[in-house]
């Protein structure tokens, strides 16, 4: 994959969520840019820092894995003061950690509502915050949304509030930053083929299954090189695949249609399973 970077190639890179899926891939396509890369996590990825030395196309980059929870606000704090100590300066910071909890309204229970908030909008914010005092001029913060933070799906309402949050946070960060001369970029892939995502199809209520074949699933290598290529040239949202965007785009400048489009994909199915 060429990758063609506006501001060169990023020298030191921290991303959260890099134990798996997509920030697993970022992470080993950064490395094999040259970065060096320093990875958050809930638990230490050291499958992951072995694999990114095997990708290293220099003999001096530096890999190293750190355990924080991205809700947990002093935790990553502390992680990231750590890795500054370690690496120095991020010129990219990446945060997809993230969680999912698919089910419709009635049963998801507060705890859970809850618990995908604290993690993909609170755990964004204190990404944002832990990160910024060490962001300098010419740097750039990426927070991955989704493309349910720009439409909405049947089954969907604590995953779709947080990441529409997390649309908004980037938004406003986006003014205020672009003053300190630092980008922020937010991706909004749609759904991704990741180990997450086939263990949520399992239990996946099937009308949220049907709404989301209207976009349609990228494999995790085709999402990420769409996504680093936006990040590269430093583009605001971020949607990775035609059929995402263009879902995006309907939904966005055709709004009516979409609803209609989407009413009538959830009707259709719901007569389906009632037949069964």
């Amino acid at each position: 994959m060429a990758i063609h970077w506006k501001n060169g190639v990023p020298r030191c890179v921290f991303i959260s969520g890099g134990g798996s899926g997509i920030g697993r891939e970022f992470a080993v396509r950064l490395a094999g840019e040259g970065a060096h890369v320093a990875l958050f996590n809930r638990k230490p990825a050291p499958q992951v820092v072995a694999e990114l030395r095997r990708v290293a196309v220099r003999s001096d980059q530096r890999f190293e894995s750190y355990s924080a929870d991205v809700s947990d606000d002093v935790a990553i704090q502390a992680a990231i003061l750590q890795a500054v100590q370690d690496f120095g300066a991020p010129d990219l910071a990446i945060n997809s950690a993230g969680i999912q909890i698919a089910a419709p309204f009635e049963l998801l229970t507060s705890a859970d509502f809850s618990q995908v908030i604290n993690v993909n909008l609170i755990g964004s914010r204190n990404f944002a915050a832990a990160i910024l005092p060490h962001l300098r001029q010419g740097s750039h913060l990426v927070l991955v949304a989704s493309l349910a933070g720009l439409m909405g799906n049947f089954a969907y309402a604590a995953y779709c509030a947080s990441k529409f949050g997390t649309v908004g946070l980037a938004s406003a960060l986006r003014i205020e930053l672009k003053l300190k001369g630092i980008d922020v970029s937010v991706c909004c892939p749609a759904e991704i083929d990741t180990p997450l995502v086939v263990e949520e199809r399992k239990t996946l209520h099937p009308i949220s299954g049907a709404l989301k074949d209207f976009a349609g699933t990228l494999d995790v290598e085709s999402a990420c090189e769409g996504m680093l290529k936006g990040i590269a040239r430093r583009d605001f949202e971020i949607i990775p695949g035609f059929m995402p965007r263009l879902a995006a785009f309907l939904n966005r400048h055709v709004s009516g249609i979409m609803r209609v489009i989407s009413d009538g994909i959830a009707a259709k199915t719901l007569k389906r399973i009632q037949k069964c």
